[in-house]
């Protein structure tokens, strides 16, 4: 169940349900997919949703399909709004906030979904604001199967049941403190679906190479990762071993081709994959802090 929200300053609160508005500042695929579950799951009623992008048409189409607020401007969606949900691409984030950053009130709680911006960078940048807020998400959140991480800045520890119950129609929410468990959040969640389809491939063209047709070959593979995290899913409390230990027999086919896999150190190449992610994470997030 869903925490029930609180979403306070100093001196009020605000009850269950009662969300003060929210605007999003860019309506790309992650926007527009944050916008749709939060208005479907009747998290947030559209009339409290506000939207500004660069294209006019996106706020067009997104008005049109749910009924939210459009503004022309950042600046008239920070003024409308409590909540600012920042939605650009990082190396977007810099330029786009510096000439509005006066316009942000000490009030406001502001939600970044950029990767490499540390909450002392977006400090740095907001510097009148006081509840910053960080949150991860991966691309599955467009079909409500997302992992969402989410830090809080100092002034905003009180916020993680309001980050919890907002995001919560997009799928698991995970707080995780900034540094390296936010880190490796983000690459073993938010580049995770890049890893899985990398692998996916290596299956869909090894099929091919036997005689299968690509279209076969790609619906087979999808059915059996698929297959997979189902059966993960409804067996939650049997370990990741015991589900593997019942597709092996004893020197059958699968444990001859997991002996494989083990010799040439599968695992360890990953882990190397993994840890050089989270240095270009680390490294991206060092060059947001020197600009």
């Amino acid at each position: 169940m869903p925490h029930d929200i609180e979403m306070a300053n100093e001196s009020s609160s605000v009850g269950p349900r009662e969300w003060r508005k929210i605007g999003f500042i860019g309506t790309g695929h992650m926007g527009q997919a944050m916008i749709q579950a939060f208005i479907e799951s009747g998290r947030v009623p559209a009339n409290k949703i506000y939207a500004a992008n660069r294209s006019d048409g996106k706020l067009k189409k997104m008005q049109e399909q749910f009924g939210i607020n459009v503004v022309a401007t950042n600046e008239q969606l920070i003024d409308s709004c409590e909540i600012v949900i920042i939605a650009v691409k990082p190396q977007d984030l810099a330029a786009m906030l510096e000439p509005i950053a006066s316009t942000f009130l000490p009030s406001h709680i502001v939600i970044s979904l950029a990767a490499g911006f540390s909450l002392r960078s977006l400090q740095r940048l907001l510097p009148d604001v006081k509840a910053l807020i960080r949150v991860m998400p991966n691309t599955p959140a467009t079909i409500r199967r997302a992992v969402l991480g989410y830090c809080l800045g100092k002034d905003a520890s009180g916020y993680g049941p309001m980050v919890e119950d907002l995001f919560s129609p997009l799928g698991l929410v995970v707080p995780a403190p900034e540094g390296e468990l936010f880190q490796s959040l983000t690459v073993g969640t938010g580049s995770g679906p890049g890893f899985v389809f990398e692998l996916m491939q290596y299956w869909q063209e090894w099929m091919e190479e036997h005689g299968f047709a690509p279209n076969v070959a790609r619906q087979m593979v999808v059915q059996t990762f698929l297959g997979a995290a189902e059966l993960a899913v409804k067996h939650k409390d049997v370990p990741l071993h015991d589900l593997q230990d019942r597709v092996v027999s004893k020197k059958g086919v699968t444990a001859a081709g997991l002996q494989s896999m083990r010799e040439l150190e599968i695992e360890r190449a990953l882990r190397y994959s993994f840890e050089k992610a989270v240095l270009r994470d680390a490294e991206i997030e060092r060059s947001t802090a020197r600009d």
